[in-house]
């Protein structure tokens, strides 16, 4: 089945990779327009565009997928579906009517829950054990459209929003593909997904990921946890900014939420619950370390109470 695959960051190149490798043709992929990065903030090609590139496929990287020259070019390839991972644009209706078959989109999160563009953090730190991904027939309403297959996984006790969904996109690759394969053979039915337990994955702040040190540990550890890698789990050590890595929950109850216990060894916080201690920081202008290196050097006092 000839295709045009819709995706822009690292998540959506395990797709593209599985694509390449199936029996489908890959004639093209839409992706972002290029962007600034790095320190000299230099225009460079998305993700998807780079691995595109180096296959020798074809990059269609309009500013709006409504623009007249890219919708053009699409009808011109006649792809027969258009599947898509982490786009990052709305798709309008004159779009997702061209390819006869649709667009099928990879979405991180066991629909309707969590829908939204950031589905995988906010399952971390809404506290879900189970997680998974739907590939689903797209619709104009956002992550809405008749699902054709879910798995799902387990959150570990370990898992960041970046680990977790670097499994999801590895394990979820195959289930795309696998529901082309089932669409081009005509053997695979959609159903609609149900009316309750919708939620919506809003993409998150800097402020999303301002630790609230009032709240249990398990809490924390979870908004740690989802904030990791981006934006960046963070609070406030006197008038400077801290930058925290994961955490570990402790069994004791030592501390009031909030302050800072500085050791040899480690470095504590009190929550609303039992302490937590920190794993890397990272302050303004410098390079991450641990924790009780960082400590040692910052001269905090006990009893600062973080912000």
């Amino acid at each position: 089945m000839r295709v045009v695959f819709a995706g822009t960051p690292e998540t959506a190149l395990p797709t593209l990779d599985a694509l390449v490798a199936s029996r489908h043709e890959v004639a093209a992929v839409l992706t972002r327009p290029d962007a600034p990065a790095g320190r000299g903030r230099t225009l460079q090609p998305s993700p998807v565009a780079q691995r595109a590139a180096e296959l020798g496929i074809e990059v269609l990287r309009p500013e709006k997928p409504s623009d007249p020259a890219f919708m053009a070019r699409l009808r011109e390839i006649g792809p027969a579906c258009c599947p898509i991972v982490a786009y990052g644009a709305l798709i309008r209706r004159e779009a997702l009517d061209i390819p006869e078959l649709g667009w099928v989109n990879l979405h991180f999160s066991v629909l309707p829950a969590w829908r939204g563009a950031a589905p995988v953090q906010r399952s971390i730190m809404a506290g879900d054990e189970i997680t998974g991904a739907t590939v689903f027939s797209l619709v104009e309403e956002l992550d809405a459209g008749p699902v054709l297959g879910t798995i799902t996984e387990r959150i570990r006790d370990e898992d960041t929003a970046g680990t977790l969904l670097d499994r999801l996109a590895g394990l979820g690759a195959g289930l795309l593909v696998d529901a082309l394969d089932h669409i081009e053979d005509g053997d695979i039915g959609a159903h609609q997904q149900p009316e309750d337990g919708v939620s919506y994955a809003a993409k998150l702040t800097t402020e999303d990921a301002r630790v609230d040190w009032t709240r249990p540990a398990f809490a924390v550890d979870r908004q740690v946890r989802g904030c990791t890698p981006a934006p960046g789990a963070w609070t406030v050590v006197g008038d400077q900014r801290l930058k925290l890595g994961p955490v570990t929950i402790t069994p004791e109850d030592t501390l009031r939420p909030g302050v800072i216990q500085v050791g040899k060894r480690e470095v504590r916080v009190g929550t609303a619950t039992t302490d937590v201690v920190l794993g890397e920081v990272q302050p303004v202008g410098k390079k991450a370390m641990a924790a009780a290196d960082w400590g040692r050097g910052a001269g905090v006092p006990d009893g600062t109470v973080l912000a």
